[in-house]
């Protein structure tokens, strides 16, 4: 089992300000509004590990967005819910080496999602999440994440309207192909869905203990399942050459949060708002890259 328990807080002080220097080659996400305000030099991490101890540094009281952080979790509870057969009939689990909100990848597929850790495929899966309303969906996914993890979780109101008027056109687009497909069965709730359940907040802690559940414990073929998509897809057309130097299944989202899960050993959170050309929070993955070779974490 990989340890995580041989750190000292020095020594990820050490870690953060070596990652932090990287901000500067990052930039916050400007197309949502609200998003636009975080401030590119916080940092945070939160640390779980299987033995009950934690570590917790930086700017933990910052609350943010899952944004699509929150793509590994409604893959998980639809696998749960529903079982493997029937959602991998909606969704594949191959590699994407398009942007995460490609339209000409769907169509070059033919309308069917290449992962659940993409725009098309999240939309898809949102389309499935029980409950009538997006609302309704959204709040049966917050409390079953918070039941289930002890993490505290809410939908933040004020991202969510930034959001829907500040509405993606390609997310727009994504929807209406596969409506046109006949891969929804309502358009509107299924991209209202999506919306609001990138719009669950909370913070690096509350991550972590999202993460403990793809780490150890029950469900263990459904979060075997779960981390290898987020291992081949989770940092989008950047997950292979993140495999090679980290080796660790990880998810990242547009407001700046990540998730690296340590397979019986724990689970990584970061914040970092200020994120690289392909989506990714620069200085967060940094620091997990140095933590994962520290420690020799990777799961190859």
């Amino acid at each position: 089992m990989k340890l995580l328990t041989r750190l000292t807080n020095t020594e990820l002080l050490d870690y953060i300000q070596q990652a932090t220097l990287q901000v500067d080659q990052g930039k916050v996400c400007d197309r949502i509004p609200q998003l636009a305000l975080a401030n590119p030099s916080c940092f945070a991490v939160h640390i779980c590990c299987v033995s009950g101890q934690t570590y917790s540094l930086g700017d933990t009281a910052c609350v943010f967005p899952l944004m699509s952080v929150i793509k590994s979790f409604s893959f998980l509870y639809l696998l749960e819910n529903l079982g493997i057969d029937t959602v991998l009939q909606w969704i594949g689990v191959e590699p994407s080496d398009a942007a995460f909100n490609s339209l000409d990848q769907l169509i070059a597929d033919g309308g069917h999602p290449r992962n659940p850790m993409i725009n098309s495929g999240a939309i898809t899966l949102a389309d499935k999440l029980p409950g009538k309303t997006a609302g309704d969906r959204t709040h049966n996914l917050c409390q079953w994440l918070n039941q289930l993890t002890g993490s505290q979780l809410f939908l933040d109101e004020t991202i969510l309207a930034s959001v829907r008027a500040s509405r993606s056109p390609a997310n727009q687009a994504i929807a209406n192909y596969l409506a046109q497909k006949n891969r929804l069965e309502n358009l509107e709730i299924a991209l209202d869905t999506y919306e609001q359940m990138c719009c669950l907040s909370g913070t690096v802690e509350d991550l972590a203990l999202l993460g403990k559940v793809l780490a150890y414990g029950d469900t263990l073929q459904h979060r075997r399942i779960v981390n290898a998509v987020m291992s081949m897809c989770g940092l989008y057309q950047a997950s292979a050459k993140f495999a090679v130097k980290i080796g660790l299944p990880m998810k990242s989202g547009i407001a700046g949060g990540l998730l690296a899960i340590v397979p019986n050993a724990g689970a990584i959170a970061c914040y970092s708002p200020a994120l690289d050309t392909v989506g990714n929070p620069v200085a967060a993955i940094a620091f997990v890259e140095t933590l994962a070779q520290k420690l020799d974490l990777s799961i190859f």
